[in-house]
């Protein structure tokens, strides 16, 4: 592996695999994590699967540590992990749900910029790419625990922003509509799917923000809404 070194979290999910293919087409070597990933799931020389679940700091930490001993650096970060769950007002959800959401949307991310900012501080470069949503800013009923954790999400990314510009590292999250997942499919079976996100357009924004042409662009929440605008 060699050039540019970008750590995919959540690479074997719908978006994941998308983003991941498109770093390595972009040139980028590239480690994917995920609890059940495997080195066959890329068929790329740049590709590294690491199976690993990011639910603590010292899970964070030590995925962080096993990327840097053995390729020296992380130089990207694309933090796709997420979930999520709806259907019931504010009211009627309950406690699970809500740490549920922001277990798996705002202390991921949590941990992952924990425990890599120290390295890329240290090397005075860096870009942080996160994965929110348009109901960050958008919030719609049903969704208020989701809705939530993805707007703190936000607060979380743009500070991480304006902590680290002084580092040369950047730090962005992107606001996408529905996309075209098969999982969303599945969900959603009879929607009108030409509203939804294309993947490979995400994919194709965190590419340009982790290259030299996004080197500019930091603190932004940038919405991708596809025809559902």
């Amino acid at each position: 592996m060699t050039g540019t070194i970008a750590l995919v979290t959540g690479a074997s999910g719908g978006l994941g695999t998308h983003v991941t293919k498109a770093l390595l087409d972009a040139g980028f070597s590239a480690i994917g994590l995920a609890p059940r990933i495997e080195q066959s799931d890329f068929n790329h020389p740049n590709f590294t699967a690491l199976a690993a679940k990011i639910d603590s700091l010292d899970a964070a930490k030590k995925a962080a540590d096993t990327v840097i001993s053995r390729f020296g650096k992380i130089d990207v970060l694309a933090h796709l992990v997420g979930g999520f769950a709806g259907g019931q007002t504010v009211a009627a959800t309950d406690d699970a749900t809500f740490q549920r959401m922001f277990d798996m949307n705002v202390a991921s991310a949590f941990h992952m910029v924990r425990a890599i900012i120290p390295d890329m501080r240290k090397a005075g470069s860096g870009r942080i790419i996160a994965i929110g949503s348009r109901a960050a800013e958008d919030p719609g009923p049903s969704v208020g625990a989701y809705s939530a954790s993805k707007a703190a999400l936000v607060s979380l990314i743009r500070t991480v922003a304006r902590e680290n510009k002084d580092a040369g590292i950047t730090a962005n999250v992107i606001l996408p509509g529905t996309m075209d997942t098969p999982a969303n499919r599945q969900a959603m079976p009879g929607a009108d799917t030409s509203q939804w996100v294309q993947p490979a357009s995400v994919a194709s924004l965190i590419v340009w923000l982790a290259g030299d042409a996004g080197k500019d662009v930091t603190g932004a929440a940038i919405p991708v809404y596809g025809r559902g605008l």
